[in-house]
């Protein structure tokens, strides 16, 4: 799920950008890092990491991972290993902050640091794309998308890639600026990545808001499918549990377009609790709610080996052609 081309985009934006760049040869290095983090110019954070913060939040999202990782097995969910591979690296960004506890002036460290916890949620995102393509085929109600299922996939994956393109560009005119103007610039271009890759997935929840309405309002048989039995056996409740993850990832796409927009050293990039209130917590939420309503309950694994030939068919016609006699719960 996560190009090749995605990750180095990544990485030369976050190698270029100014927080990693800021300290200089000619600056004097703090006697003790420890004692004034705030106005250590070698100090990426700007503050001293809290190993007990960092050790709860590192627990908890290796044990959505490992939970899920059975979860993939046991329902043969592979559409969803994107998820669950960038739980694993989210939580090795956040073990970096263990190192940056005992050595704040690592930049190594910041840049490994910053490199996953940005990056990871992709991988989170990646795997909404493809939950609402399979559950609309699941239901029989693709022709209430806005775009058919078997491109809406591509299209914003391809979207992602492209904003992060834009987030090199823009680090890479911001390392090799001669000068303040260029600099800006350079972290403009940054900025505007970031805000292309939040309106990216704005549209993506609109697309599944709509959806929903849609089913809801044409497809009374479908919305109420489920509704003879238990309720966390409803298809809906997994509709919930996207709307939650979306909602998660769209706060924390806020808080990074806002953080950026007021520099490396503004407000919201150099407070921790932040950091966690507006990151950590969102992503974790928007991960760890497929634990109770994990797809594989509810979307066939069927859906994987049958659902793309009558795609096309399926979106004009509103009907999916599937060997529903395969289906094993």
């Amino acid at each position: 799920m996560l190009s090749l081309s995605t990750i180095l985009a990544c990485t030369a934006a976050v190698a270029a950008s100014p927080r990693v760049r800021r300290g200089q040869p000619d600056l004097p290095r703090p006697a003790d890092p420890f004692a004034d983090p705030k106005d250590d110019p070698y100090n990426p954070l700007k503050y001293i990491a809290n190993d007990v913060l960092t050790a709860i939040a590192f627990s908890l999202v290796v044990l959505v991972a490992l939970v899920q990782t059975w979860l993939t097995y046991r329902w043969k969910t592979r559409f969803m290993l994107a998820m669950v591979i960038g739980e694993y690296t989210f939580a090795l960004g956040l073990a970096m902050r263990f190192g940056l506890h005992t050595n704040p002036e690592g930049k190594g460290l910041y840049i490994i640091e910053y490199l996953f916890v940005v990056l990871s949620p992709c991988a989170f995102i990646a795997s909404n794309y493809v939950l609402l393509s399979r559950l609309a085929r699941a239901l029989h109600a693709p022709q209430h998308l806005l775009v058919p299922a078997a491109r809406l996939t591509p299209l914003f994956l391809a979207s992602d890639i492209a904003t992060f393109l834009v987030q090199a560009a823009g680090g890479a005119l911001s390392i090799a600026a001669n000068d303040p103007k260029a600099n800006k610039t350079g972290a403009d271009v940054f900025l505007a990545g970031l805000a292309l890759q939040l309106a990216s997935f704005a549209t993506f929840t609109g697309v599944f808001v709509r959806w929903a309405w849609r089913v809801r309002a044409h497809e009374r048989g479908v919305w109420a499918r489920d509704a003879g039995g238990v309720w966390w056996r409803d298809w809906r409740a997994l509709a919930g549990a996207l709307a939650l993850s979306c909602a998660g990832i769209l706060i924390r796409s806020v808080y990074r377009t806002i953080e950026l927009s007021q520099g490396f050293e503004g407000h919201l990039a150099t407070v921790e609790a932040y950091f966690y209130a507006l990151d950590t917590l969102p992503l974790f939420l928007a991960v760890a709610i497929y634990v109770p309503f994990w797809p594989g309950r509810f979307v066939p694994p069927v859906i994987e080996a049958h659902a793309e030939d009558g795609e096309a068919a399926a979106h004009s016609t509103g009907t999916v052609v599937e060997n529903e006699g395969s289906v094993e719960k």
